[in-house]
């Protein structure tokens, strides 16, 4: 009798999260993963980034900025307004890797790598050493992904709003 009751629970189980990753999947179309790499150009993200982008944001970025918060300073989130007024801008890819690579204040004026986790200090923030150029564009894609997927709920927007 236990094995039928544990083979029926993994069966629901397998069930529901196929069901789930289906419903992820289309809600993840072209239009919702094309995202601007830089002031002239778009990229649509693979499926695969995405992922690999939500695990590496999960495992090492999550700690400050669940939901695309920033618990340190609340006013300055993860959401596509405040990443476009950031200097330089952070509103695309290549603005997050540079900002992961070697972050500033928001006004860009003051380095601040021992104080927010980056590959540059990842003698400080172990978390930073195993990420690669793909971890750091998977991530960037990923948190540009979320204010499309989340709407204002991403970057703390129903606090704030």
């Amino acid at each position: 009798m236990k094995k039928f009751f544990i083979s029926v629970v993994f069966i629901v189980l397998l069930t529901f999260t196929t069901f789930i990753n289906s419903a992820t999947a289309a809600k993840l179309d072209d239009n919702v993963r094309t995202l601007p790499l830089n002031e002239d150009k778009e990229v649509v993200l693979t499926i695969k980034e995405y992922t690999q982008g939500k695990r590496e944001f999960t495992n090492v970025c999550s700690q400050c900025h669940v939901g695309g918060i920033t618990k340190t300073n609340p006013d300055v989130s993860l959401d596509p307004e405040t990443l476009a007024l950031a200097y330089p801008a952070r509103d695309n890819i290549e603005g997050l890797i540079d900002y992961m690579q070697n972050p500033t204040t928001y006004d860009g004026f003051i380095e601040i790598s021992e104080f927010h986790p980056s590959i540059k200090s990842a003698d400080i923030y172990p978390e930073m050493r195993n990420l690669t150029e793909d971890d750091l564009y998977a991530i960037a894609g990923y948190i540009l992904v979320q204010p499309k997927v989340l709407g204002k709920q991403w970057g703390g927007g129903k606090i704030f709003r």
